[in-house]
């Protein structure tokens, strides 16, 4: 797969937009981010942005209302190389549990040592055992030539991005510090795509200009990048700095994947097989109709694709076959294979409003 267009981190999902999931979303949009990359766990027992007083998990909502904006969702772990197994077991647990697009490996002071290589493999084959299929990054250094103890071959083998941390600080050269980046990563054996990750907060003193986060994307898009990324949302949607945010945000950047439309991801959801999952796409009072019956509520049309999934096509993978429609209906053909059954008519009308299903009638036959 390549990662396409801007993306922002966010570290805790409170001090972002007040933590409002519909806010964040909207600004998300705006901005015209391809995706979002939210911090879930911490070293081997701390899951992240979870509200232990209360016992909530803060991701869900916000991923509902990115993902109902076109914009994926990424999970990143801080991870520290003392218990391995452990801290891939929580990875793999909340990148399952919470369903994102890709994970985010954040390794640094603690793993720049030669004695955690074995570490990082025995933590890289817990992952991809655990995440087979998943788009995987490692997030780290800038200058890999100044850190060679840290486990960079171990890591990347089983990673699909390098995802270098190119915070200039105390500097104003953006480009010369990206391309040296990039030059560097590119001498890496295994070589994977860059993303690199650019600064937009303040520290002891030293801030980059607006200018310099434009020089930076500009340079990215020279070196041939497919993507960028910044750190992070919780300081450069703080008043003081939204001019970096801006800057981030009005950057055209072509090539960006395109968003899907409604019946793509609804049947895309529905291969992940999971009814909360799909009954996001719905609005509260929506309507799902067949020739028998007529349910409302997004409750109860999750109950539906639980049967869906569970009894009457175990394990099926749906695929869009052809479609029709603009504005607020959609009209598409699909089809299903499972290991109970197949159906070839699947013949569906949506009705939409603000971005999610109002109406669904669904007609199939299994055979």
């Amino acid at each position: 797969m390549t990662l396409y267009g801007k993306g922002y981190f966010i570290w805790k999902i409170p001090w972002c937009d007040e933590g409002d999931p519909e806010a964040i979303a909207a600004t998300a949009s705006t901005a015209g981010l391809s995706h979002v990359l939210i911090k879930v766990a911490d070293g081997s027992t701390w899951p992240y942005n979870f509200d232990f007083d209360r016992n909530v998990d803060l991701i869900p909502p916000v991923r509902d209302a990115l993902k109902n904006v076109g914009v994926d969702v990424w999970g990143w772990h801080y991870v520290r190389g003392d218990d391995p197994v452990n801290e891939a077991r929580l990875a793999v647990d909340r990148m399952t549990d919470l369903h994102l697009d890709g994970y985010v490996i954040d390794a640094e002071g603690e793993y720049r040592t030669t004695s955690k290589r074995a570490a990082a493999s025995r933590f890289m084959k817990e992952i991809r055992t655990g995440m087979p299929n998943l788009p995987i990054a490692l997030s780290t250094y800038r200058y890999p030539q100044m850190h060679m103890a840290l486990p960079f071959p171990e890591f990347l083998e089983y990673c699909d991005f390098s995802m270098p941390q190119v915070y200039f600080e105390q500097s104003h050269n953006p480009e010369q510090q990206l391309e040296r980046c990039v030059e560097q990563y590119m001498a890496l054996k295994p070589v994977r795509p860059i993303v690199p990750t650019l600064p937009s907060y303040e520290y002891r003193g030293w801030c980059p200009t607006a200018d310099e986060v434009t020089r930076f994307l500009h340079k990215a898009r020279d070196l041939g990048l497919s993507a960028t990324n910044a750190w992070s949302w919780d300081f450069a949607r703080r008043p003081k700095y939204m001019d970096l945010w801006n800057a981030m945000a009005d950057f055209d950047w072509p090539a960006s994947a395109p968003v899907a439309d409604m019946p793509e991801r609804l049947v895309g959801r529905m291969n992940e097989h999971d009814p909360i999952f799909v009954s996001g796409l719905y609005a509260d009072r929506a309507a799902h109709v067949t020739g028998e019956r007529t349910i409302v509520g997004r409750e109860p049309v999750q109950h539906w694709y639980q049967s869906l999934f569970t009894d009457i096509l175990p394990n099926a993978h749906f695929e869009v076959t052809g479609k029709s429609g603009e504005g607020r209906t959609r009209h598409f053909m699909w089809r299903a294979t499972s290991e109970q059954g197949v159906i070839m008519d699947g013949n569906d009308t949506l009705g939409l409003i603000d971005g999610r299903i109002q109406y669904h009638y669904t007609y199939f036959t299994v055979n």
